[in-house]
C-alpha cells in the first residue's frame, strides 16, 4: 500500500455514465426510506408493544448482514451479458421481488388477523424481511460498480452521485405520506389499520424503484472479465476462484478496520433514529403515546417531514463535502459526525414541531457523512480482486451495529424509563463517540 494517491488504469468515464450506473440508487433509496421511516408506525398501527419493536429491526440488518457478501462473492463470479453483465442481474432479481414485497406490507393490517395478533405481526415482519432483502440484494449493485467501473480520480464525484440520489429519493419517501394526506388521502384508518397514505406512499414508491432500475439496466455496459482484469492490473483468473471470508477479511488493509470502527457508532445511533422517531415526537410534541390517536399519527406524518428536511440537509452537505479536498476527508467526516450528534442530543428537549427541523438538519449533515466518506476509503484501498465480497462483507459494518442497537435495546428502553425520547441522549453520546473515532482513521491507495 502506499499513502500517495495513484490513479488505476480505469478511464475516465462521462459524467452522463455515473449518473447512469447510479441513478437506479434513487428507487432503491426511495423503497428501504418508506421502510426505514414508516416501519415503526405500521407495527405500532397494527399493535406491537414500543417495548418490542427493537425485534422488527432486527430483521432488516440481518437479512443485510447475510446477503450482500453472498451477493458480493456470486457476482464477483458472474458473467451474463444477456442479463446485463457481473452485478446488475442481481439488481433485477432485488428489483422484481422488491416491488412485491412493497405492495404487501402497508397492508399487514388489512387482511382480517386481527389487531395485536400474533398472525399480522408475523405477517408484517415477514414481509420487512424479505423488503430489506430484496433492497440489499438491489443496492449492492450500485456500490460494487462504481468500484468496478470509476477510476479513483471520479471515485469521489461516484459516491457523491449516489449520496445525492440517495438524499433524494429519501426526501420522496419522507414526503409522500404528508403530500397524500394534504391531497385529501384519509390518513386514519379503523384500529389496527394502516392509513391509505401510507399505503399508496408504498405503491408509489414501488412504482419509482422499477423506473429508475430500468435506467440503469438499459443504459449500463458493465466491462467483461477480461477487460475489467486488464483494467484492473489483476488476472482474470483471480476473481474466478473464490476465497475463505475469513481469509479476506485478515487480509483486508487497515482503513477497512478503522472505518468499521466509526461506522459501528454511527449505524447503531441511527438504529435508534428511526425506532423511535415517531414515538419520540409524539410523546414530546402531541403529548401522546397511544399509536391508535389522531395525533399519534400526525406525529407519524411530521417524521416524514422532518425525514425530508434531513435528507434535504443531506444532499446540501453532500455537495460541500465533495468540494472538501482529499486532505481534508477525515475532518469534514468528523465534523458532519460531531454536528449530528448535537443533533440527537436536542431532539430529547425540544417540543416544539418546527425547532425539530433545526435538529434534524443536523442529523442530516451526519448522514452525509457516512454516505460519502466511508465507500470512498474503503475501495481506494482495494485492489479489483474480489472487489464484490469485500464489499459485501463491509455491510457488515452498517448490518451488525444495527441488530446490536436492537439486541440491547431489550435492557436500554427500559433503564431508561420505557420512553422512546429518552433513547435519543444514547444515540447522541454514541454518535459523538463515531466522530472521536474518525481520528483512527489512516486513508491508503492502491498501486
Amino acid at each position: 500500500m502506499s499513502t500517495q494517491k495513484s490513479t488505476t488504469g480505469l478511464p475516465t468515464l462521462p459524467k452522463s455514465m455515473i449518473w447512469m450506473i447510479n441513478f437506479g440508487f434513487l428507487g432503491v433509496q426511495t423503497a428501504f426510506t418508506l421502510q426505514s421511516s414508516q416501519m415503526s408506525r405500521i407495527f405500532q398501527t397494527i399493535g406491537a408493544d414500543p417495548n418490542n419493536l427493537g425485534w422488527f429491526f432486527i430483521l432488516p440488518p440481518l437479512a443485510g448482514l447475510i446477503v450482500q457478501p453472498i451477493v458480493g462473492t456470486y457476482s464477483d463470479r458472474t458473467w451474463a451479458p444477456k442479463l446485463g453483465g457481473r452485478r446488475l442481474p442481481y439488481l433485477l432479481l432485488g428489483t422484481i421481488v422488491a416491488v412485491i414485497v412493497m405492495l404487501l406490507l402497508p397492508n399487514s393490517g388489512s387482511f382480517g388477523f386481527g389487531y395485536g395478533s400474533l398472525a399480522a405481526l408475523w405477517f408484517g415482519a415477514i414481509t420487512v424481511a424479505f423488503l430489506d432483502l430484496s433492497s440489499n440484494v438491489a443496492m449492492q449493485p450500485f456500490k460494487m460498480m462504481v468500484g468496478d467501473m470509476v477510476n479513483d480520480d471520479q471515485k469521489s464525484y461516484a459516491y457523491g452521485i449516489q449520496s445525492f440520489l440517495s438524499n433524494t429519493g429519501a426526501v420522496l419517501a419522507a414526503i409522500f405520506p404528508f403530500l397524500l394526506t394534504f391531497l385529501g388521502v384519509a390518513n386514519t384508518a379503523k384500529k389496527g389499520v394502516v392509513p391509505q397514505s401510507v399505503v399508496i406512499s408504498f405503491y408509489v414508491g414501488a412504482a419509482l424503484l422499477v423506473i429508475t432500475s430500468l435506467f440503469t439496466l438499459l443504459k449500463v455496459k458493465e466491462y467483461d472479465p477480461a477487460t475489467y482484469a486488464m483494467y484492473h492490473g489483476i488476472d482474470e483468473a483471480d476473481n474466478q476462484k473464490g476465497e475463505n471470508w475469513l481469509t479476506l477479511l485478515r487480509k483486508a488493509p487497515k482503513a477497512f478496520w478503522t472505518v468499521t470502527l466509526v461506522q459501528f457508532f454511527c449505524w447503531f445511533a441511527f438504529q435508534y433514529l428511526w425506532t423511535y422517531s415517531a414515538g419520540a415526537i409524539a410523546q414530546n410534541v402531541w403529548h401522546t403515546t397511544n399509536a391508535t390517536s389522531a395525533g399519534y399519527q400526525a406525529a407519524g406524518n411530521w417524521y416524514g417531514v422532518l425525514a425530508a428536511v434531513q435528507s434535504i440537509a443531506a444532499v446540501i452537505w453532500s455537495y460541500v463535502l465533495a468540494k472538501v479536498p482529499n486532505q481534508y476527508h477525515k475532518l469534514g467526516y468528523g465534523l458532519s459526525l460531531l454536528l449530528g450528534a448535537a443533533g440527537f442530543t436536542s431532539i430529547f428537549f425540544i417540543h416544539d414541531q418546527y425547532i425539530l427541523i433545526f435538529s434534524y438538519v443536523l442529523v442530516g449533515i451526519a448522514w452525509a457523512g457516512m454516505n460519502t466518506y466511508p465507500l470512498t476509503i474503503v475501495t481506494n484501498a482495494l485492489s479489483g480482486k474480489h472487489m464484490g465480497t469485500y464489499l459485501g462483507l463491509f455491510n457488515g459494518s452498517i448490518c451488525l451495529p444495527q441488530i446490536v442497537a436492537s439486541l440491547v435495546s431489550f435492557a436500554l428502553f427500559p433503564m431508561l424509563g420505557g420512553s422512546q425520547v429518552n433513547m435519543f441522549l444514547l444515540a447522541g453520546v454514541v454518535m459523538l463517540l463515531g466522530a472521536l473515532s474518525v481520528a483512527t482513521i489512516k486513508e491508503t491507495y492502491v498501486e
